[in-house]
Parts: C-alpha cells; structure tokens; sequence
C-alpha cells in the first residue's frame, strides 16, 4: 500500500516536470506572446576583392561595406563568412600530394624499421629460433623490393603533380562549371575587410596559386547559421606577387643590422682584438676530468649522439671531439669513441688523426678508437652502457643530438661513478642531462664550445653579434611590452612583420 503511495507521488511529479519543460521550451516575452523568428539580414554592399599589394603573390584582400543589420537594424548580423570558388581540380591535386606524403611517410618507416628487422634475424638465428628469423628475412626481402619501386612511384607521382598544377589557371577559368564554393575565412560583426592569404607551396592544404581568376561572396550570417544572406559575386580577381614585399621591411632592416655587426665584430678579431666570451664550465671542466682520467689509469668515453654528420649539434660536437682528443694524446690516455652513423666515424677519425698530429703523437693514433656499433637506436645504448659497465671510464663526454636514450646513458655513467659532460640542442633532453651529469652545455652552448675553443675570427665575430642581437631583441620585447601596456600601438606596428 505504501509502496503504491510513493509510487502515485513520484509519477505526479515526473508530470509537473514535463509540463513545466514543455512551457519552457517556447520562451515567452513579458506580453505573454513568443518571440518573432530570425529574419534574414541584409545583405553586405560594396564587396571588392583586389590583390594584396607589395606582397610576394598568394593573397587576396577583400574590402565590403557592413549590412544594416550589423550594428543597427535588426541587430542580427555575427559573423561574416568569406566563401571562394574552388575548383575540383584543386581537390583533386590536394588528395594526390596526401598519397605523395604517405607513401613517403611509408618510405621513412621502412628505412627505420629495416636496421631492426636485420638486428633481429642475427638474433634469432643466434638463438635458433629459425621459423621467426625465417618471417622476419621475408619481411625484409619484401621491403627491399617494393623500396626500389616506391622511389619511382613517388618521382612519378610528384612530376604528374608538378605538371598538372600548370592546368590551375584553366580549371579556375571554367567559373561556374566544375567547382564549388568553400569557406575560406571568417570575421566577427563590425568588420569590414578579410585577407585571403594562402600558402606559395603547392605541396600545403591552403595553396593559393597565383595568375588563376577567383570568384569570392561573403555572407551575413546571424545567430542561427542557417539564416544567412550572401552578397553579390565578385571577380575574377588575380593574386601576382611583386619583387619586394613591403611587409617584410622590418626582417630586412633587422637582417641588415645583424650582418653588420658580424662583419665588424669579425675585423675586429682578425686585427687581433680580444673579444670576451663568456667562459663554459663544461669546456672548462674537460681539462680537468683528462686529468683525473690520467691520475687512475682509466679510459675516457666520447659519444657523439645519434645525429648524422650533416646536423649542427654533430658538426659542433667534433670541435670538441679535436679538444679532448689532442689532450688526451699529450696525456696518453685512453680514448673510446663508439659511433652510431658510419660517417659520423670516418669524420670522427678524421678529427681524432688530426688532433693527434696537432699534438705531436701521430704514432700514438689507433683507428679502432672510434668504431662503428649499430643504427639501431637502443641497441646502439646497450653497447654504450656496456662499455661503460666493463670499463668503468673515468669521463663520459656526451655531446650531439641525444632523443629518448640519454637519461639511460647518462644514468648508467653515473652508476659507474664518471664525471659526465653533456651537451646538446634537443631541448626536450636537456633536463635529464642536468640532473644526471656534473656538467651540461644547454642549447646554443653547444656551438658557441666551437668559437670558444677554436678562437678562430669569423667564429668570435658571429657569436658576438648573436650576444648584441639577443640584447636588442629583449630591450625591444620589454619596450613592446610597456608600449601596449600604455596603448602606444604605433611602436607595436614598426616591427609588424606581414608574410
């Protein structure tokens, strides 16, 4: 009996709720009547459409005089909404340059892959597990194969598409014929212009090529999307690039300024004067940790990283690779330098040789201190780890491009009790290297260890004007900053740089 009172009460009031939610749903004004629909608003008048001037091409901007409806009238007008005619052409092309990306995207992770799969064949063969070295030597068969024809097959597809985009100002000529109108852009209410500025890549989603006629519309569109008016067509309009582009002033007088300064700064070391750079405790700690390598017998460890011989972080990493090495011969210590790339070795050798030389020990130098380990990257740290485990190095120098195996490394070294130098560009690596090592060269350190160390004049004169350049730009960020703070935009605008 209770049950079916509590029952009775809970549908009673499961009905107010639906009734209320119905009355709700039709909001009614304070007369008691609904309130009128959205009418479409007015439309925008006086649309133009001309190239961007002083520009490098790729840019349309359009110019309209605001609806009635937008801050007056009805009030109903939010957005304006840019549309252009679009050609399926350039859909066609856009979905080709997506294969193009993909098969080489594909290309990148078989020549990643490859090294691996041949690690794991010697692996298996080695454990006689043959059935899985078997599948993995057909998977590697079949990668080399269809390698060979993907490389043409990109060339291919990439001259059909270089070809092809010469058609562009064709397809966009058969207006209205072939196309359709997409949006391209957006503005709030209040205003009245729009920059439609595209990409001068062919390979970019938003390529906009020039000497093709557009055709562009904007549409008034209200609170509901669907209700919208669009305006009269404009067109055809060109985008032409001119041979200075004005907006880029500001890059040009900064660039201008900065090579200036290089070239005194150079004079100015080649006649012998000394200009300061600040000292780096990494570098300055090499000296000390051969030492001290010297003084208990033990060898010194030099990884160059997993970079090739062509990235800044490597080439940087050999300047300093010469410093410890012509120490290391004046002491007769042992040097280990393990390498990931094979060209990375020859030039490590190259460097070691000469340094050698440079030392007065040319028969001191040994070929087998730099060798070639794998291109796999975390066996690559397996060797390097074991290396220091066995031989329990007094230093480990780490300088190069570093990804996820550098906390291991640099972990395992401070296991075997080395003094530890790190250095390198790759910011996300730079912690574990600070907390790991007793000394770390952050970011651009790395190539100023070059200037430092090699005191050579075009080297000084660069990093000097880099130092002058970086003062100007924080002056300048600080005095931007007070400027908008006091609403002072004309200084925001000097440095306004346009694409």
């Amino acid at each position: 009996m209770i049950r079916n009172v509590i029952y009775g009460i809970l549908l009673a009031l499961m009905s107010v709720c639906l009734a209320l939610a119905q009355t709700d749903a039709v909001p009614q004004d304070s007369a008691g009547t609904a309130p009128a629909a959205i009418s479409p608003p007015q439309p925008v008048t006086g649309l133009t459409a001309k190239d961007t001037p002083d520009d490098h091409g790729h840019s349309i901007t359009l110019k309209w005089t605001l609806s009635p409806d937008d801050q007056g009238g009805a009030h109903s007008v939010r957005t304006y909404e840019v549309f252009r005619w679009v050609p399926f052409f350039m859909d066609s092309m856009h979905a080709r340059q997506y294969s193009v990306d993909s098969l080489m995207g594909l290309q990148t992770l078989w020549r990643r892959y490859l090294p691996f799969a041949k690690d794991s064949i010697k692996y298996f063969e080695k454990s006689g597990n043959a059935e899985t070295a078997r599948r993995f030597a057909d998977t590697v068969a079949y990668i080399e194969k269809r390698t060979s024809t993907l490389r043409g097959e990109i060339k291919s597809l990439q001259r059909g598409i270089e070809n092809d985009w010469e058609r562009a100002p064709q397809a966009h000529a058969q207006y209205p014929n072939g196309g359709e109108w997409q949006m391209v852009g957006q503005t709030f209410a209040g205003q009245g212009n729009y920059v439609n500025s595209g990409q001068k890549d062919n390979t970019a989603s938003d390529y906009l090529p020039n000497g093709c006629n557009f055709y562009y519309r904007v549409d008034a569109v209200t609170a509901d999307p669907k209700i919208r008016t669009s305006s009269e067509i404009v067109g055809p309009v060109q985008a032409t690039g001119q041979w200075y582009n004005v907006g880029r002033t500001p890059s040009l007088f900064a660039t201008g300024i900065f090579v200036l300064l290089v070239l005194l700064f150079v004079r100015a070391a080649r006649k012998g004067k000394e200009l300061y750079v600040r000292p780096l405790a990494g570098i300055e700690a090499v000296d000390e940790a051969i030492g001290r390598a010297t003084e208990m017998g033990k060898p010194i460890l030099y990884v160059l990283g997993l970079g090739t011989a062509a990235d800044i972080a490597t080439i940087a990493s050999f300047t300093v690779l010469a410093r410890v090495a012509k120490r290391v011969a004046e002491y007769q210590t042992e040097l280990i330098v393990p390498t990931y790339d094979p060209i990375v070795m020859s030039v490590a050798q190259e460097t070691i040789k000469s340094a050698y030389a440079d030392a007065g020990r040319p028969d001191s130098y040994r070929e087998e201190i730099v060798f070639f380990v794998t291109q796999n990257q975390f066996a690559y740290v397996s060797a390097v780890n074991g290396i220091m485990l066995r031989q329990h190095p007094a230093t480990n120098v780490y300088m190069g491009k570093f990804f996820a195996e550098s906390l291991i490394l640099a972990e395992t070294g401070a296991l075997a009790g080395s003094i530890q130098i790190s250095g390198t560009d790759e910011i996300a690596q730079i912690p574990f290297f600070v907390v790991a090592c007793d000394y770390t060269l952050i970011g651009e350190e790395l190539y100023a260890a070059s200037a430092y160390l090699g005191r050579e004049p075009v080297l000084l004169g660069s990093l000097k004007a880099q130092d002058y350049a970086k003062a100007a730009v924080i002056i300048l960020a600080i005095l931007g900053a007070i400027a908008v703070n006091f609403g002072w935009t004309e200084f925001r605008e000097i440095f306004r740089v346009v694409r």
